[in-house]
């Protein structure tokens, strides 16, 4: 078991990073903005469900191996920068297409935006630096069970995260909904969501592997 103290001083770290809007954030936003709450919430499941393969891997020990490979690290980041982009690109050449009665796009695959969140999550460079990172100095490796630990630290940074990253999906969802009264808005919010997220995988091809703790979710 990780001990109290330390859980509490995790628990606050994460919410200090989490509060900082990063890429984790700005993907949801831009998703929100592109496909409505519902692709917004979505896309905060398919995030989650990313980091959580994240979080394994550290606490089996192939997370630290990723994030000390210059060519594994790199190859992860840029597959996920271009990802990224992809979606961006999808998001602006589908801007206009017709809303629904309640303000919601089309609606999309659930599998599908899950999918896409999903690799997102998987491929975010700066949540494999802060597991990395972080995650180890905060076990009790006197007590025993470190991936058990590893992994109990992991679910309540996901729990933190997924409150916040709703609470932004439902914010970005509440603006859209005002603004869909109108076709030439609509579009034009499918087209801030699509250069967010381009925006986004071009910051992130140029995230570096080293330990330090990144700021920003």
């Amino acid at each position: 078991m990780v001990p109290a103290p330390n859980l509490l001083a995790f628990a606050l770290a994460a919410l200090l990073l989490i509060a900082v809007p990063g890429p984790s954030v700005f993907f949801v936003i831009g998703r929100t903005l592109a496909l409505g709450r519902r692709g917004g919430l979505l896309s905060v499941l398919g995030n989650a469900a990313g980091e959580l393969l994240q979080i394994a891997a550290v606490a089996l020990g192939v997370g630290v191996v990723l994030a000390q490979s210059v060519l594994l690290f790199s190859t992860v980041k840029f597959a996920g920068a271009a990802y990224l982009i992809y979606l961006g690109i999808q998001a602006i050449r589908h801007r206009g297409r017709v809303p629904t009665a309640a303000g919601e796009p089309r609606p999309a695959s659930t599998w599908q935006i899950l999918r896409q969140g999903f690799i997102v999550g998987a491929t975010n460079p700066k949540s494999i630096v802060f597991f990395v990172a972080v995650l180890p100095q905060v076990v009790d490796y006197s007590s025993g069970g470190i991936p058990l630990q590893l992994a109990t630290l992991g679910a309540l940074f996901l729990a933190i995260a997924l409150a916040s990253d709703s609470g932004w999906a439902l914010i970005a969802g509440t603006a859209r909904h005002w603004f869909a009264s109108s076709p030439r808005r609509i579009a034009a919010l499918g087209t801030t969501g699509g250069v967010m997220m381009v925006a986004l995988g071009g910051t992130l091809a140029f995230v570096g592997n080293s330990a330090e703790s990144p700021s920003g979710k």
